[in-house]
């Protein structure tokens, strides 16, 4: 049937003009965008309310994501994140991306729509979200279900057909769209008249009148139905409505009419109650006799069931629990069934009774229902418990079996390894060395290690037997045996070992005293070759150097001895002739024993031979450095002799005369010992040629130590000290008798000074100072007398007291107990206790008071004592200080200065410390005894007076040193450093090794702090060095030898300093890195041994929904196990790499390593199979499920398929349909046991192992299936023969009937007004076609009746008739039925064209304004975005295309072409514009650099400063390739007639211009930096130059003009060579200056006006320089006479020669010139 279309005479004929139109487009859409957001912002308020929210500008209020997130809520009923805190764009930003993550999460797919679009508040994608968020939680789940063909439609098509279904036959009502199908608001209407007719009368409204219609259903749908007003009737009543507007509203009436469906519960009880109760009586006795039999077969049963004495072995529990379960499938499900049918017959009976109104039948006491269900409870418990027991006993002896088995395993095991290990024990291969021998000792403790280890598998394998017994297992006799066995060899396996590790020792402990001898022997020989060395010192220095070295050589020989002796007595040990274990030869022990003690003789004796040889050298070196002090004294004493001044007035003459004595005490006291020098110089000439020469000289005699020696001696009279025991206090008797003695004695001197006061003169003798002096004298001598005795008697007083106390403590003791017992002079013994008691403590505390008056008495002439004793102190300090000035400038000089000064230091700070003491004593004693404050004060001032004038002697004295003072402060530099260097050498050489993380930072933190300070040391280092080249260059003496060999080993130490510093950096670098990795290694085995746990209790479930909970429960597990293993492999690999680095732990480290990875791979293994078979157990657990429904509904209809109350004939039609409705539905379910079958089949190829179930199962299922259709058609056949004749006469009437209202539906001439009823129609029909499909069965069933009527003998030409009357009628009708069918579809075809047609129009209108839109953008992410946009419409172009072909309009294609090459032109200008705004940027941002001012402060941030400049310049160099790229591009868009060339072109040569001043600056810039480090070169030139000049200035100026002849002569050398190279340096450093000065000025540096005068100032230093070697010495005598002379010539032909080469030298100071700077290198002087 062919059907032309004529179109539609409103649709436009022509192209339309499109430009025209866009204007009109525009407002639409604004027009369509207000409606929209007026839409959706009442939708949103709809929903918010409910959490008391509301927006007023959709737009605006949705921008912070606050309510977007809490509308999210209010519709998905979840919580989502909670909205951050703020109002900048920041949280803006994460609050929609909160709600948009949430979205995408939900599978919500939001296209070209980011968070910025929301916050900065576009209005489309905003409309856009939230039309996406209807879609999703309003739209999407909607569906409607037709009746028919069970096609399911969704979302808006859902939506649509629902709304055409329910406006089905409503006059003026055609919904076909979503737009103008709703503008009349008659669709409104007709869906609350549908589902609410008692709201509106329909028939009165009128289509015409729109705005009454849309606000009469607004207005109600608000006030009845609670739905808010989304719309006003202006949004509708317009040509095009908004479609998503209607939609969003629409969906509101689905919501909330299909809440008012109520649900209808179907389903019937089956079966009906019966009819008629027949043969009650029969029933009733029936079921009294079987309620007796089945109840006495359950207490039968009962008592069999509770027997609990089983079989004491796994085959004999099994066969009872075989038996168990013979019971419960065979004898007791019959009688399951006897107790069901019991109940239901009792129904049966009950249920007959009430239908004929009688007494319903209740069973006697005991046969109830209920005591019948009891008993059986009581059955199925006792069963129960019967299981339980059987399995729990077949547990127990599975158990004990798999026990048993495990000791057997595990007992050969423990035997074959005992037996293994016993002949490993028994052999002694442990080496002939100390280092086999340690090897095998290890081994040995390896093997002890793991024996020990084994004992816990050993007292496993007793543990086992032992449970075996406890749990009687019945073959308990051979367990025991065979643990025995076991125990049997462990113990001979422990004898072996521990007479292996005897052995063992006794070899190692051989070896180590054989090792000890050769560390011993090594030393010997070194020892020897020190002692045979000839080196017996130089001088006197050296000497004792090498005495004290041969102290220390002598003290380690005799450390040694006892080494030696304790090897020796080791080693025979081992000698011993004993029978047992030797580990060696006792002959060849005793050989090395006495080869050991022959050296170590050898040795002894050498030592003695060269001590007496050092002391005989050192005797003559002191000799010689004695009569060297004695000369120096003599001529130092001789300039006093020959002094002519006798004094001016008395005392002056007193004083020189005292002096004059002083000398003569002083010479007789050293002519004892000049004379004793001088007899030894004697004795050792006459001895051998080191004698010679001796000259006679005085000698000074011993030190002055009287006021000390009193001082001390007072100190032991006054001390507090008593003595805290026995021992001590005799000690102190003994120290104060002699202390006593000594007061005594010095009483005869007492006596000599009166007597040698009274030999002066008269006026001298009655002076005040000589009678206060002695006055003085005799004061203090009576006190200490006096405190003597009083000490001495409070030491005899102390004993007596104590014996005193003892007594009265007696008394007291007496006098209470007489108290206690009643004396009768009880008051008079009170009153004489008392009386004695107060006089006893009056008697202490006077002793106390005068104790603390003596001590307080001792104190102040402690304190005079230890003031006369610290001035003597101060003074000798000063006379030694004062001894200092003797000593030379040379080394020797220095270092013996040095020595003295060095203990004066610590004497000094001695005596500050005395000092403080003092005065605080003073403080203290002015205190107690202010009487006397004025002497102890005055005795504190005459202390601070010697003390200042110590001070300022020293002082003095180190300002006098000059250049000594500098080697004397180098070489106490020198120690300080060494002392340093062996610190931190000691330090670093620690072996500390890390335990934990925290002590390897620690350790790293503390190494890293050396390394800090050992960098603060370097520079004090190289000074070191520098000073040490200096002084000891060209010197050849022994003592600047020796600091020559100390530098050396300075620079030794300090390089072997580095090295252990890297080394120990490295080690413990390694250690810090083996710690972190034991951190992540105890984090990776947590991770591991929770994932072992987890796979270790993981069981099966038995059920479908607990097999998927555990497969998402492992599913999440392995999700968890993913995220761990880039951890775990972290590890293994950092692990890897350790070990691969060589890490001092590589091995530990690899072995960790290997474990976790084998751990990890058998964890993902294990999770892998455990998820299999979790999925395994899933198909298996669905199968069974499918099976129990199956079974369950099989059951349900066999029971259906069992009711046989068919004896009446008046509802046997409605029967027999019933029952053929029924066969039908078995026949159709066939499939489901079928599907259940394929399922089962393919489990089982799949997976073998459930096949006895699944066969099982499936047997079951066939079985009861076959049972069910065998009940089925015998009922069916009983049916029919019933009543055969009545039910062909119903069946032919019922079919008559239907084909008659058949016809009627048939004949109809309503084909569809549109697509919405066309479609309804095909539904009825299809409908239709499906019950022609089951009535066309029932008509061949006719004949069947028919034929079987036939063989009844009924009328057959009767049955025949009818039943060729149906037949005819039914075929006659197919053919009309065909017919409307193919005119129904061709209805369907015309009406879905139109649809088709107006949709794609439609769907032209709305994309016409984008594919003509102008906007191109104005940047290049906008441009990007609308390429994007205009691909996707050519996309949705090329997929309408063959809709748009009938449309006969297609000018979009073309319009879309011609936007995408403008939107291209775009593109280029905008990606042109992008990358010159980038250069822009960049160079504006190194301009900003070249023009930056910042100076270089010095010279290495000058150059620092050049090289990042360099860099910059180079950046700038290659961005030119950049620049001429854009000049490229530029070009190429100008000549290809760009509509933007002309800004194309200056933008271009905006960039030029910017490039080209790049440049300029860049050059500018450089030529500044090069200028200012050329002036900071020249500023160091000039301070190098006069640093020169000034160190050339000290040694021109230097006083040192030698000691003899050689020395003089050595200096004019070095004078010479000085001049010479003053001369020749200083023209070329000179000349250097000068140029690059000129250079400066030349280039107009704007540094060198100001810096002239800085420049010229070494040509005045110069100047001086010269004047300096010109100028002569003072005159020092004869002795320097030698020298003079070469000096002045020397300096003359120096200054001559550089005059010539440098003019003006000597006007430097009138006529300065240009100078620079260079480096001082004069070190040779």
């Amino acid at each position: 049937m062919e059907v032309e279309w004529e179109p539609d005479p409103g649709y436009p004929s022509q192209v339309f003009n499109y430009n025209q139109l866009e204007g009109r487009f525009k407002q639409l859409q604004d027009e369509r965008e207000a409606v929209q957001k007026k839409t959706f912002t009442k939708w949103v308020n709809s929903h918010l309310s409910r959490v008391s929210c509301r927006i007023t500008d959709l737009y605006m209020d949705l921008r912070d994501g606050r309510m977007l997130i809490k509308l999210l809520e209010v519709l998905s009923g979840e919580r989502l994140p909670k909205p951050t805190k703020g109002r900048m764009r920041i949280h803006c930003l994460e609050n929609v991306d909160k709600a948009l993550q949430f979205l995408k999460e939900q599978r919500v797919h939001l296209e070209n729509m980011g968070s910025h679009d929301i916050v900065d508040g576009n209005h489309r994608l905003t409309l856009g979200l939230i039309w996406t968020i209807i879609l999703r939680f309003q739209i999407q789940d909607i569906s409607v279900e037709t009746e028919d063909n069970k096609e399911k439609r969704s979302a808006k098509d859902a939506l649509l057909l629902w709304c055409q279904m329910k406006t089905a036959g409503y006059t003026n009502v055609n919904i076909h769209n979503f737009t103008t199908s709703w503008r009349d608001g008659m669709a409104f209407n007709a869906l609350i008249h549908k589902h609410r007719p008692d709201l509106i009368d329909f028939d009165k409204l009128k289509k015409s009148n729109v705005h009454y219609n849309l606000q009469n259903a607004f207005n109600l749908a608000e006030q009845h139905l609670g739905l808010t007003k989304l719309l006003d009737p202006e949004d509708i009543s317009v040509d095009h409505p908004d479609e998503k507007s209607i939609i969003t509203y629409v969906v509101t009436y689905y919501h909330y009419f299909s809440k008012m469906k109520a649900l209808k519960v179907e389903g019937k009880r089956i079966g009906k109650v019966l009819d008629n109760a027949i043969e009650t009586e029969k029933m009733i006795e029936k079921y009294e006799s079987l309620a007796s039999d089945l109840l006495e077969w359950i207490e039968q049963t009962i008592i069999i069931l509770n027997n609990r004495k089983f079989a004491n072995s796994l085959v004999g529990v099994q066969q009872q629990l075989q038996a168990f379960n013979t019971y419960r499938t065979v004898e007791k499900p019959p009688k399951f069934t006897e107790k069901g049918n019991l109940e239901v017959l009792l129904f049966t009976i009950q249920s007959k009774m009430r239908a004929n109104n009688q007494k319903v039948y209740m069973p006697r006491e005991g046969k109830l229902i209920s005591d019948i269900n009891k008993a059986w409870e009581r059955l199925e418990k006792a069963e129960h418990e019967r299981e339980l027991a059987l399995r729990t006993e077949l547990i127990r002896q599975e158990k004990l079996e798999q026990l048993a088995r495990r000791f057997d395993r595990k007992a050969a095991m423990r035997e074959t390894w005992l037996s293994e290990n016993q002949r490993l024990v028994s052999q002694d291969n442990f080496g002939f060395d100390l280092q086999a021998v340690e090897a095998a000792t290890k081994k040995h403790e390896a093997i002890e290690t793991d024996i020990a280890a084994y004992e816990e598998r050993v007292q496993a394998v007793v543990a086992v037997a032992r449970e075996l017994d406890v749990e009687n297992y019945h073959d308990i006799k051979r367990i025991n045996a065979r643990r025995d066995n076991v125990l049997r060899l462990w113990e001979y396996l422990l004898e072996l070992l521990k007479a292996r590790r005897h052995r063992l020792e006794m070899n190692l402990g051989l070896q180590r005293v054989f090792q000890e001898m050769l560390h011993i022997m090594d030393w010997m020989d070194e020892m020897k070759m020190l002692l045979l060395s000839q080196d017996y010192g130089k001088h006197l220095l050296g000497v004792e150097d090498l005495m004290q070295k041969h102290a220390l050589v002598e003290a380690d020989i005799g450390i040694q001895a006892d080494r030696v002796k304790a090897v020796n007595n080791n080693a025979q040990k081992f000698a011993v002739d004993e029978d047992g274990y030797k580990p060696c030869d006792p002959q060849v022990i005793r050989d090395r024993v006495s080869h050991m003690e022959f050296c170590y003789q050898e040795l002894i004796q050498l030592a003695a031979e060269r001590r007496a040889r050092l002391e005989e050298s050192r005797r003559l070196w002191k000799f010689f450095w004695e009569m060297a002090e004695e000369e120096g004294w003599m001529r130092e004493k001789e300039q006093i002799l020959s002094s002519d001044d006798c004094g001016k007035d008395l005392t002056g003459a007193a004083r020189l005369l005292s002096q004059h004595r002083a000398l003569e005490d002083e010479m007789s006291g050293r002519k004892a010992k000049l004379h004793e020098t001088a007899r030894e110089g004697e004795e050792m000439a006459d001895a051998g040629p080191a004698g010679g020469g001796v000259r006679a000289a005085p000698v000074p005699g011993g030190r002055r130590r009287r006021r000390r020696l009193d001082a001390g001696r007072a100190g032991v009279v006054s001390t507090g000290d008593l003595g805290h025991d026995e021992f001590s206090t005799r000690a102190l008797a003994k120290k104060h008798q002699g202390a006593a003695e000594e007061v005594a004695s010095y009483r005869p001197v007492v006596d000599a000074l009166h007597e040698q006061a009274k030999a002066l003169p008269a006026h001298h003798a009655d002076s005040d100072e000589v009678k206060g002096r002695l006055a003085g004298i005799e004061e203090r001598y009576a006190e200490l007398e006096d405190l003597e005795v009083v000490q001495h008697r409070f030491e005899s007083l102390e004993p007596e007291m104590n014996s005193q106390a003892s007594r009265i403590a007696v008394v007291n003791q007496i006098a209470r107990q007489l108290i206690h017992n009643g004396h009768p002079s009880e008051k008079d013994i009170k009153a004489q206790q008392d009386k004695l008691n107060t006089r006893w403590s009056q008697f202490r505390e006077l002793v106390d008071r005068k104790k603390e008056l003596l001590q307080s008495a001792l104190g102040v002439q402690n304190y005079h004592l230890d003031c006369n004793e610290t001035k003597s102190w101060i003074r000798e300090k000063t006379k030694v200080i004062e001894s200092t000035q003797e000593l030379g400038n040379d080394l020797t000089g220095v270092m013996a200065l040095q020595r003295k000064l060095t203990g004066m230091e610590r004497d000094l700070a001695a005596i500050e410390d005395k000092l403080g003491d003092l005065k605080g004593e003073a403080g203290r004693l002015a205190e107690e005894h202010p009487d006397q404050a004025d002497a102890i004060n005055g005795q504190l001032a005459e202390i601070a007076s010697v003390w200042e004038e110590m001070k300022e002697t020293l002082r003095a004295r180190e300002e006098s040193l000059g250049e000594a003072s500098k080697l004397q402060g180098f070489l106490r530099d020198l120690d300080d450093f060494q002392a340093w260097l062996s610190r931190t050498q000691t330090a670093i050489a620690s072996e500390d090794m890390p335990n934990t993380l925290a002590e390897a930072e620690k350790l790293l933190a503390q190494h890293e702090a050396i390394k800090n300070e050992i960098r603060n040391y370097e520079e004090d280092y190289q000074k070191m060095r520098d000073m040490g080249e200096m002084v000891t260059r060209g010197q050849t003496d022994a003592q600047y030898m020796f600091l020559h060999q100390r530098l050396q080993a300075l620079d030794t130490g300090w390089n072997e300093l580095h090295k252990m510093w890297e080394n120990r950096q490295n080690l413990l670098s390694q250690s810090h890195a083996y710690q972190l990795f034991l951190r992540d290694t105890k984090q990776a085995e947590a991770f591991l041994n929770n994932q072992e746990y987890v796979l270790a209790h993981t069981e099966m479930p038995t059920t479908l929904e607990g097999a998927e909970a555990a497969i998402k429960k492992q599913e999440d597990f392995m999700t968890t196990m993913d995220a761990n293993e880039d951890k775990i492999n972290g590890v293994v690999e950092a692990g890897r790499r350790l070990a691969s680095d060589g890490n001092i732990n590589a091995e530990k480290i690899q072995e960790r390593v290997t474990s976790i990875d084998d751990r990890h791979k058998k964890n993902r293994e294990a999770a892998v199979e455990l998820l299999m078979r979790l999925k395994d157990n899933r198909d298996l657990q669905k199968f069974l499920q499918d099976c129990q429904e199956l079974n369950l509904w099989i059951n349900e209809k066999m029971l259906t398929a069992q009711d046989m109350t068919y004896d009446e004939a008046r509802n046997l039609h409605s029967k027999w349909l019933k029952h053929q409705a029924f066969m039908a539905e078995l026949q159709s379910n066939k499939e489901w046991l079928d599907k259940i079958d394929k399922e089962g089949q393919q489990l089982v190829a799949e997976k073998p192992e459930t096949e006895a179930v699944v066969r099982e199962k499936l047997a079951s299922l066939q079985k009861q299936w076959e049972e069910l259709e065998s009940t089925t058609q015998t009922k069916a056949q009983c049916l029919f023969d019933a009543n055969k004749a009545e039910l062909f006469t119903q069946s032919c009437a019922d079919l008559d009937k239907w084909l008659a209202g058949l016809e009627g539906q048939i004949q109809s001439d309503d084909y569809g007004k549109d697509l919405t009823s066309v479609n309804i129609l095909l539904k009825k029909q299809q409908m239709l076609e499906s019950q022609v499909e089951v009535r066309q069965r029932e008509v061949v069933e006719l004949q069947s009746q028919a034929v079987a009527l036939s063989q009844e003998g009924r009328d057959t030409e009767e049955v025949d008739g009818q039943r060729q009357v149906v037949e005819q009628k039914f075929s006659e009708l197919l053919d009309p039925l065909r017919k409307r069918k193919n005119m129904l579809m061709v209805s369907l075809e015309i009406h879905q064209f139109n649809r088709d047609v107006e949709d794609e129009i439609l769907w032209v209108e709305e994309r016409m304004p984008i594919a003509m839109s102008t906007d191109h953008g104005h940047n290049l992410q906008t441009v990007q975005l609308l390429i994007k946009k205009n691909q996707t419409l050519q996309k949705e172009i090329q997929g309408h295309q063959a809709q748009a072909t009938t449309s006969r309009s297609q000018p979009e294609p073309y319009e879309t072409a011609k936007r995408h090459g403008r939107l291209e032109e775009a593109h280029k200008a905008q990606q042109y514009y992008f990358d010159a705004a980038e250069a822009e940027a960049w160079m504006s941002e190194q301009e900003l650099y070249m023009m930056s001012e910042e100076k270089a402060k010095d010279e290495q941030s000058s150059v620092a400063m050049l090289k990042k400049h360099q860099i910059l310049e180079q950046a700038v160099e290659d961005y030119a390739e950049a620049v001429h790229q854009l000049s490229k591009t530029s070009r190429g868009l100008v000549a290809a007639g760009h509509p933007e060339s002309e800004r194309i072109g200056m933008r271009q040569s905006q960039v030029d211009k910017l490039y080209a001043g790049l440049k300029d600056l860049s050059e500018e810039r450089r030529g500044k930096l090069d200028e200012r480090f050329r002036l900071f070169q020249l500023n160091r030139e000039v301070d190098d130059l006069e640093q020169w000049i000034a160190e050339r200035e000290v040694v021109a100026g230097s006083h040192e003009l030698g000691q003899d002849y050689e020395h003089v002569t050595m200096l004019q050398e070095r004078f010479r060579e000085f001049a010479r190279d003053t001369g020749t340096i200083g023209q070329e450093r000179v000349d250097s200056v000068n140029r690059m000065a000129d250079e400066l000025i030349n280039a107009g540096h704007t540094g060198a006006g100001p810096a002239v005068g800085r420049w010229r100032r070494p040509e005045a230093g110069a100047g001086d320089l010269l004047e300096l070697i010109d100028t002569p010495r003072p005159d020092p005598g004869p002795r320097d006479e030698l020298q003079v002379l070469p000096a002045r010539q020397r300096r003359s032909s120096a200054a001559a020669g550089w005059t010539k080469t440098w003019p003006g030298c000597r006007g430097a100071r009138t006529r300065p010139e240009h100078r620079g700077d260079a480096a001082a290198h004069a070190h040779g002087l």
